[in-house]
């Protein structure tokens, strides 16, 4: 019996049972909240949170954004020959940009502005050698909105053109830069450096603005490619460079363009 009762040990109160067991419970849970936290001070120094922030967008004006922002700079030009083109205003004081072939046939020039104000207009220089034109109009309207000039045409970028084609006026036609420094034979003679684009233009759209995404006037719209000899759009369209036709008013030259 002495073996039994050593064996057996003593048999402890249940108070001292709760209290120990109260002990090593309070001990567990302090050593899980200590692991707890350090892993989670090691996940945040690996892993910091950050806050998300916003990507800006800019987002491209639509086709009918530009012809409102730019059609107000946009003119009707008409001679007494006959011959319809269009022009864009360049400056503040109304100077007009257009393709020389549509004012070079002689007799008095018309031109139309969007509010509807009809003047004449004399040509102020010449430049044959690239068919641009610029004309100095008797009257302006008010407000005078002149185009923002100069810009980039990168190979398939988005471009628009505003013009008259078939004296359909103010029309507005989108698509891309096909090509730069395209040579464009005509029945008077060849053009070179051009912008090659695929918005549709059609006899009457000469002189008008060829404008990238943004609204600025890349390039003045003078010829389009004709292998059928129907003076038809056949999907490819000639626009002498802003910075080109910029340059222009060097009176001299004989070479003109293609009368679109």
């Amino acid at each position: 019996m002495a073996g039994l009762r050593a064996l057996r040990g003593r048999i402890p109160s249940p108070r001292t049972t709760l209290t120990v067991a109260g002990v090593v419970v309070a001990a567990l849970v302090l050593a899980v909240g200590v692991l707890a936290f350090r892993l989670g001070s090691a996940a945040s120094a690996a892993s910091p949170v950050r806050a998300p922030t916003a990507t800006p967008s800019a987002t491209a004006p639509t086709v009918a954004q530009l012809y409102r922002l730019v059609g107000p700079s946009v003119v009707v030009v008409e001679t007494s020959a006959g011959e319809l083109g269009t022009g864009v205003v360049a400056t503040a004081g109304g100077i007009i940009l257009t393709a020389n072939h549509v004012v070079s046939g002689g007799g008095t020039i018309t031109v139309t502005f969007s509010d509807g104000t009809r003047t004449p207009a004399s040509v102020a220089t010449r430049d044959p050698g690239n068919d641009i034109a610029t004309l100095s109009p008797s009257d302006l309207p008010q407000p005078l909105v002149p185009a923002t000039l100069g810009g980039d045409a990168p190979v398939g970028a988005p471009v628009v053109a505003i013009g008259n084609p078939l004296g359909l006026s103010y029309s507005v036609s989108s698509g891309v830069v096909s090509g730069t420094g395209r040579e464009a034979s005509t029945d008077q003679g060849s053009f070179g450096g051009l912008i090659q684009f695929d918005a549709s233009v059609n006899p009457g759209s000469s002189g008008g603005p060829l404008l990238d995404q943004r609204g600025a006037v890349i390039g003045i719209v003078v010829s389009i490619a004709d292998p059928g000899h129907d003076g038809a759009w056949a999907g490819v369209g000639f626009a002498v460079p802003i910075g080109t036709a910029l340059g222009g008013g060097r009176d001299g030259g004989a070479l003109q363009g293609p009368e679109i």
